[in-house]
């Protein structure tokens, strides 16, 4: 999923994709933890602070989500 689909509140989308590249970059587990964690926080600030819906806050965590699945199986190799 793309999170270019994902209707976001203005500025927030290039921070969003920032972490989205920071999770399908990176170059080891731990970087891929660490991306996914920071990640994981954006989204629940932004929930917290009512500047996003439930329903946003959960296709975000989707996106974030399934990106790290995919690059954790990546670097297995």
């Amino acid at each position: 999923m793309s999170i270019d689909s994902i209707s976001l509140p203005k500025g927030v989308g290039p921070h969003a994709t920032k972490l989205l590249d920071a999770i399908t970059g990176a170059a080891t587990h731990e970087d891929l933890n660490r991306a996914g964690g920071k990640a994981e926080g954006f989204v629940l600030g932004l929930e917290a602070s009512k500047a996003i819906k439930s329903q946003i806050a959960e296709s975000l965590y989707v996106a974030y989500d399934d990106a790290a699945t995919h690059r954790a199986s990546e670097l297995k190799g």
